[in-house]
């Protein structure tokens, strides 16, 4: 293992990651953060703020990606087997709420950060990036719209999701699971009518169109 003074810039980013939002709960996202963070790995702070060069944003994107690491690390192909697919979604979700739990407050200020109008596109990035990895370690292999259609489901159930378990203060996140469970099935009620309304026959685009161009006289 390298050691951390010997690290390159991309390996110095994956060893802050977790120790960024331990000290963000308190000081921000910010260089202040990032410096203490840094003196706990024994590098220099400028040396630390070379490997987040967009600030704020990087280093939540970092935290963000050391989460998915372990999430993949967590869920082996044989445990995925064994589950059903509303099971893998709502364990892969709690997974990494949970993984967060110990930094809950750190978590709501990186949301308060991605919600500014400037970082919307980065906050989308990541959303999508976080759906994307849930749904290939879940065996999604769809490559048509119902590739697209999963994940942006699946931002929409884990961001709502998200906002309740940071006010939830229960010891077994009873609020957030039933929650989660909810939104879980209402996807499932989606999936089946979307099987159902593939059966239906359609009207022919080109043909509409065509009559469109040359109504008939």
């Amino acid at each position: 293992m390298v050691a951390p003074p010997d690290m390159n810039l991309d390996e110095l980013r994956v060893a802050l990651a977790p120790l960024l939002p331990e000290h963000a709960a308190f000081d921000g996202w910010s260089d202040e953060a990032l410096a203490m963070a840094a003196d706990s790995l024994g590098v220099p702070p400028a040396r630390a703020r070379l490997a987040f060069p967009g600030g704020q944003t990087d280093m939540i994107d970092a935290w963000f990606d050391w989460v998915d690491r372990a999430m993949l690390a967590a869920f082996s192909p044989e445990r995925i087997a064994a589950m059903k697919v509303r099971e893998r979604i709502r364990e892969l979700v709690m997974f990494r709420l949970e993984a967060m739990r110990p930094h809950r407050e750190a978590l709501r200020r990186a949301l308060a950060i991605l919600a500014m109008p400037q970082n919307l596109a980065t906050a989308s990035k990541l959303a999508w990036r976080a759906a994307d990895r849930m749904w290939r370690v879940a065996g999604d292999t769809a490559t048509d719209f119902n590739h697209y259609s999963k994940r942006a489901i699946l931002v929409g159930v884990y961001g709502s999701t998200s906002l309740v378990f940071l006010d939830d203060a229960a010891d077994d996140l009873i609020d957030t699971r039933a929650f989660l469970d909810r939104r879980i099935d209402d996807v499932m009620r989606f999936e089946k009518f979307k099987a159902s309304w593939r059966g239906t026959p359609m009207p022919s685009l080109s043909r509409f169109l065509g009559r469109l161009r040359y109504p008939a006289v």
